[in-house]
């Protein structure tokens, strides 16, 4: 199967494992991701925290770095369920925009070029997501504690979707594996899968979610815990 065939199976997934692909983009104002992560962030980071009432300071930056890890997470993590393999998720090869209304969107103009081995999933994944987080450690003061326990935790829910609409070990087993090596995702929170009972997954740190107005604690916030 195909890259192009495997983005066609995952769409039915959810809109948020969506992303159209070809050499044409869907729409006006699709930009490479490099672009988001420079010059752009601090205009990115900015409308995120209008949206979400708090200004554009350390929880916009989170809440926007953890959009961008759950949506490039349900794109590798469900590619490499269907299709054993990737796409090359390098920020030069992802593009993106933010309509008026409406979450982050991606478009992929080539991801059969490039595509590696599932086993690659996290390489490819967290490769994109050190560019922007340096980004936000620098600007915001956002802590790398923060950002890589968002990343486990987005990771934990494309997982959670992704068993619900076709059970299977493969993205458990991968999940599980990033969830567990110290130089990917380790250390980051406590992970258990039981067949038929599903996922449950206890972070050992906060996303600053509850300093949202009308925020409150995510279901697998350490402060639950505390």
């Amino acid at each position: 199967m195909d890259m192009d065939d495997v983005l066609l199976r995952l769409a039915a997934v959810g809109p948020f494992f969506a992303v159209p692909h070809g050499t044409e983009p869907p729409g006006a104002g699709f930009r490479p991701l490099t672009g988001l992560y420079g010059e752009h962030l601090g205009p990115y980071v900015a409308e995120v925290g209008r949206r979400i009432g708090t200004g554009p300071g350390r929880v916009a930056a989170s809440t926007a770095q953890f959009g961008i890890a759950s949506r490039l997470w349900s794109l590798g993590l469900g590619c490499a369920a269907l299709g054993g393999r990737v796409p090359d998720l390098a920020p030069d090869r992802v593009w993106w925009r933010l309509p008026a209304a409406g979450s982050l969107e991606l478009w992929l103009p080539t991801p059969g070029e490039g595509a590696r081995p599932a086993a690659e999933l996290g390489a490819t994944v967290l490769g994109n997501l050190e560019l922007l987080e340096a980004g936000l450690r620098e600007r915001y003061g956002v802590s790398p504690k923060v950002l890589r326990g968002n990343a486990a935790s987005g990771l934990v829910g494309a997982l959670r979707v992704l068993l619900d609409r076709m059970p299977g070990g493969a993205a458990v087993a991968l999940a599980a594996g990033l969830l567990a090596d110290g130089a990917a995702l380790g250390g980051t929170g406590a992970f258990l899968h039981e067949e038929g009972l599903g996922v449950a997954f206890v972070r050992r740190s906060c996303c600053l979610y509850y300093k949202v107005p009308g925020g409150g604690l995510c279901g697998d916030c350490v402060l639950r815990t505390r």
